[in-house]
């Protein structure tokens, strides 16, 4: 093995391994290893402009014998070698005369190390495993690696971010992560050390990642090189701003994403959407966005409205934005084999292919194949035919679902990308499906992009993407779920983010629990970034089967609108609406510094309060913005709750009125008509 410095970089030559550690940004190192002749060049999320940071590059020459040689046992044993050092801003990179890299703050603090086991006698690890942190396994007559990596385990540590799971724990130390995506999950690979760094695994293979308590391992079963980012800061929003800037920061949210979206299973028709905006415009409610959701088409991949149910999409369009409303469109990703544009998809080589199978992706109200989003070609296909059926009607915002994408069977050694096998990228898919209609809405000019997506990856953020958190159960433990969901989404990058109110799967609308689910749900939707009422609100299979041409036509489930819960949680309802619209000028500041510097718009407490050690360990509570901490009921039949109030702070129960001190716990009313909430130091806000 022999290290050497090389165009700003460290590089680690070991027969036909390499490896590069360099520069990637303020206080961040990029590091990649390939066991081919020539570095894979993907760049993946880390494709933004970086600003250019020259390394301090240092060797230092160790000698076992040395009494002043310190940290190291065994010293009786002759051993020398040298040990490379490499420093941008306030990380530094160590790699010993072994090849094993640990990362270092400015003050010289351990903050990871590779994991490594073997018998070398200077190393505090010293066994007989022969076990390494790097490993790169060719495949049996094939050009890709099963890639592992290994890193050291720690008993303080603890890991947040890494995207959205379906689990309860908002600290992920001691989980095993499936890395890909599924309807509701969204592997988003990065995540913030409570030991002051932060790590991206920029790689969207196939894989999982396990935060044990003896090791952290990442692995990927086919991949073409290792690849990661680290970066170093005193406090949270400083790593966070360190990452975002080399992956990508949201855009501008436009105005109508502060306010209300309401939606449901499925308008089935132009009028019966235009009478909900109607009735919510007569009772002077506040509504932003309305969603015309699937099957407004005929067959899955017309990408247009289906002539019986929307006869005039121009006057609906025309009429939402008199009543100030924005018009927001499904698209879906999956070519029904009977689609007018499935010969041409196919014949240019549009369609994400299968290496065996039937070559059928989805068999969901129709025989599908899935549009293959990294093909930079198929990517303009699809959007024209929006932008001829829908752009040009006056709609610029569109819900982009079924983006993971949701394959019948998740095997993903069957499917080929554009870009490659699905093993090796198919993570990219989501990213891919909103980068489409980003290129090609702002092609039109458009300014403010905004759309609604079921999955997103590591830089989605930047192609204006609103993530949900996908078909969910109507529970309060679900909530509990989306709860922590959407912090570690915030934490991994992905700031837009909103669940459907009320949960997706079940919700009877005349059930006593389910409504005081949703009147909850709603309060705590208020207060996330994007506040939008969905769900298919069962029995929804009940209603007549349809039928146009002999295409079978989805039906839709029970009303979902704020008037549809009863007399009594339709004023609670109401008045969280116009809580909302006070926010609003709350909202945007945040939402500006949100996409200036990539702070968060929700954010666990230890982001504002990484001095408190408390912080750390709260998981039900968080602040919304720099002024509100939010403390949300998730449990049925709660009249009131603890709260913990970090310290450092004053803080203002916005409903009794009544101040604390920071850094104590308190028990507080909560009302069916009230959720928890905190004013910081006396800031200005009349919330109830």
């Amino acid at each position: 093995m022999k290290v050497f410095c090389e165009n700003n970089r460290l590089v680690i030559k070991n027969g036909n391994s390499q490896v590069w550690i360099e520069p990637w940004g303020e206080n961040s190192l990029r590091v990649r290893m390939t066991a081919q002749p020539q570095m894979d060049s993907h760049d993946w999320a880390l494709c933004e402009p970086v600003k250019e940071c020259v390394a301090q590059i240092r060797k230092e020459t160790v000698d076992a014998t040395d009494p002043w040689y310190k940290g190291e046992e065994y010293s009786h044993y002759h051993q020398t070698g040298d040990n490379y050092y490499i420093t941008n801003g306030k990380i530094t990179a160590k790699v010993d005369y072994e090849g094993k890299i640990s990362y270092f703050n400015q003050n010289g603090e351990l903050l990871t190390e590779e994991y490594w086991r073997n018998r070398n006698r200077l190393n505090r690890y010293c066994t007989s495993l022969r076990l390494g942190a790097r490993e790169l396994k060719c495949s049996k007559g094939g050009t890709d690696f099963e890639l592992i990596a290994r890193f050291e385990a720690y008993d303080d540590e603890k890991i947040f971010g890494m995207g959205q799971y379906q689990e309860m724990h908002m600290n992920k130390k001691g989980s095993s992560l499936e890395l890909c995506h599924r309807n509701s999950q969204s592997s988003v690979p990065f995540f913030m050390s409570s030991r002051g760094y932060g790590f991206l695994w920029n790689n969207p293979a196939v894989g999982t990642v396990t935060f044990g308590m003896n090791k952290t391992e990442w692995y990927s079963k086919s991949t073409q090189k290792l690849d990661y980012f680290i970066t170093a800061g005193d406090t949270p929003d400083e790593i966070e701003q360190n990452y975002t800037a080399v992956v990508g920061r949201a855009p501008k949210m436009p105005e109508y994403g502060l306010g209300y979206w309401q939606c449901k299973l499925r308008y089935r028709n132009q009028e019966e959407l235009l009478n909900v905006a109607r009735e919510h415009k007569r009772r002077g409610l506040p509504m932003d966005a309305i969603v015309v959701d699937f099957f407004h088409w005929t067959r899955q991949g017309d990408f247009k409205f289906e002539p019986r149910d929307w006869p005039d999409p121009d006057a609906m369009v025309k009429e939402l934005k008199e009543m100030g409303i924005e018009t927001v469109v499904s698209v879906w990703p999956t070519i029904d084999e009977k689609s007018e544009n499935f010969g041409e998809m196919a014949e240019n080589g549009y369609l994400v292919s299968t290496d065996r199978a039937n070559g059928l992706h989805m068999t969901w109200m129709g025989n599908t194949v899935f549009f293959d989003a990294t093909h930079p070609d198929a990517q303009k296909f699809v959007w024209e035919k929006c932008k001829e059926n829908y752009y040009s009607k006056g709609i610029r915002t569109f819900w982009l679902d079924e983006a993971e994408p949701e394959y019948d069977s998740y095997e993903f050694d069957i499917y080929r990308y554009y870009a490659g096998t699905a093993l090796q990228c198919t993570n990219i898919y989501p990213l891919m499906y909103a980068k489409g209609f980003y290129d090609g809405l702002k092609a039109e000019g458009e300014k403010e992009i905004l759309s609604l997506v079921r999955c997103a990856w590591a830089g989605s953020q930047k192609y204006g993407v609103l993530a949900w958190s996908g078909d969910i159960h109507s529970s309060f433990r679900a909530m509990r779920e989306q709860f922590q969901a959407g912090l570690n989404m915030a934490i991994a990058g992905i700031p837009w983010w909103t669940s459907d109110i009320g949960g997706f799967i079940g919700g009877d609308i005349s059930d006593k629990s389910f409504r005081e689910l949703l009147v909850r749900w709603f309060q705590w939707g208020a207060f996330n970034p994007v506040f939008r009422m969905h769900g298919e609100r069962s029995p929804w299979y009940e209603r007549e089967v349809e039928f146009i041409n002999g295409v079978r036509q989805l039906t839709s489930g029970q009303d979902n609108e704020v008037w549809s819960f009863g007399e009594d949680n339709y004023e609670i309802l109401k008045k969280f609406l116009f809580i909302r619209e006070k926010l609003r000028p709350y909202i945007r500041k945040t939402m500006d510094l949100c996409s200036e510097k990539g702070t968060p718009v929700m954010r666990p407490l230890f982001y504002d309060f990484y001095n408190d050690k408390q912080a750390w360990e709260i998981e039900d509570e968080y602040m919304f913005g720099s002024d509100i901490l939010v403390a949300p009921i998730m449990e049925e039949g709660a009249r009131e709750r603890s709260v913990y109030l970090p310290e450092g702070a004053v803080w203002t129960d916005a409903y009794t009125k009544q101040t604390y001190q920071g850094g104590q716990r308190v028990t507080v009313p909560a009302p069916i008509e009230i959720i928890p909430v905190f004013i910081r130091d006396n800031a200005e806000f009349d919330i109830y």
